[in-house]
């Protein structure tokens, strides 16, 4: 294993912050979001990160790569972990109402971070077991309908009015809440009902994955009722909205204001780089599983993430994920810092291709 492969490592650093807000409580109960939104962006702003890309012998041989696989595979049992220990930590007696605060926005924390993102990068492989892993990890954020609509919807639609987790020029990241959780879960419904009826299969039947999923939602909320109680439920469940809208905040920020041009009737222009915005930016890079080299995972999504490219064509954030995050809770502020930037790089050579 190369030396430079241990820089990935660093992706245990998230869940050890979620670990350290369990773990001490009191006012450092929210460290993971210190952490999360105030030590990474700071870092990032010194760290820019690099545009270099590997070579094609080097991705041959990182892609290959047992090490990644293992890594990313190893986030299910520390993301069951966290979430046994929130609830152990959640449900016990004399714990006051911030720590509980506290507590849940970690637990949200890793909910996206691992419930998600890993879900996300395990939802695009082809074996059927790491599908599986995905679809766990989905269901500590009650969202296993992602697993249907993002891979099957988003990847068709991105950056059209298509799409439900396509931000639109001008939309609050509150107005893209409620439209992408909204139409998303209609979305993965309709999905599914068309491959049933293709497929000459039942509705109701177990061959429905969006009606399984519900039920194992159900059943897996009526399992933390039973054991640690109904309050502990609704605290879980805060997390899990939580760990969605984290989600659907990186989806806002994302595609932004980029949009794909109609070649006719029923079909658009193919999903090039200049469709989704891209940041090389080291820590985020590593913390999301190169997650922010997205122009490359929309224009390949069977690459695996530690190959992922940079495209020089591609719109660059001006910092990294968690700080436009950040930025985007602010509407005014961010509209004021995208515009320009949507602005300047349509008066690029490859800005003129959008839309």
């Amino acid at each position: 294993m190369k030396l430079s492969y241990l820089k990935y490592f660093l992706a245990y650093s998230g869940p050890l912050s979620v670990l350290l807000s369990f773990y001490y409580g009191g006012y450092m109960s929210f460290f993971s979001i210190f952490y999360a939104f105030v030590l990474v962006p700071a870092g990032e702003f010194f760290f820019q990160g690099t545009t270099e890309n590997l070579s094609e012998e080097e991705e041959e041989r990182v892609k290959n790569s047992l090490f990644f696989d293992v890594l990313v595979y190893s986030m299910i049992p520390v993301q069951y972990g966290l979430l046994y220990l929130f609830l152990e930590k959640i449900s016990a007696p004399g714990l006051l109402m911030y720590e509980k605060a506290g507590f849940t926005v970690s637990m949200g924390l890793s909910s996206a971070i691992l419930g998600i993102n890993v879900a996300h990068e395990l939802g695009h492989r082809s074996k059927k077991y790491e599908q599986f892993m995905s679809k766990m990890l989905l269901l500590t954020s009650l969202y296993m309908h992602f697993f249907i609509e993002h891979n099957r919807g988003h990847h068709k639609n991105v950056s059209t009015d298509e799409d439900p987790a396509s931000s639109r020029y001008g939309e609050s990241l509150y107005a893209f809440y409620i439209r992408s959780v909204r139409d998303s879960w209609f979305s993965a419904w309709k999905l599914e009902s068309d491959r049933l009826r293709r497929a000459g299969l039942k509705f109701w039947s177990i061959d429905n994955e969006m009606l399984m999923y519900q039920f194992i939602q159900a059943a897996f909320l009526g399992l933390i009722v039973y054991v640690w109680g109904w309050q502990t439920m609704i605290y879980f469940s805060i997390s899990a909205v939580l760990g969605f809208l984290m989600l659907e905040s990186v989806n806002y920020i994302e595609h932004y204001g980029l949009k794909r041009k109609k070649i006719n009737d029923k079909a658009y222009e193919r999903t090039m780089p200049v469709h989704s915005w891209n940041s090389n930016h080291s820590v985020g890079r590593i913390l999301l599983f190169e997650l922010t080299r997205h122009s490359d995972h929309h224009y390949m999504a069977s690459r695996k993430y530690q190959i992922l490219r940079h495209f020089e064509e591609a719109p660059q954030m001006p910092t990294g994920y968690p700080g436009m995050m950040v930025l985007a809770l602010f509407p005014p502020l961010w509209f004021k810092v995208m515009h320009k930037q949507i602005e300047k790089y349509r008066k690029t050579r490859e800005g003129e291709a959008l839309a």
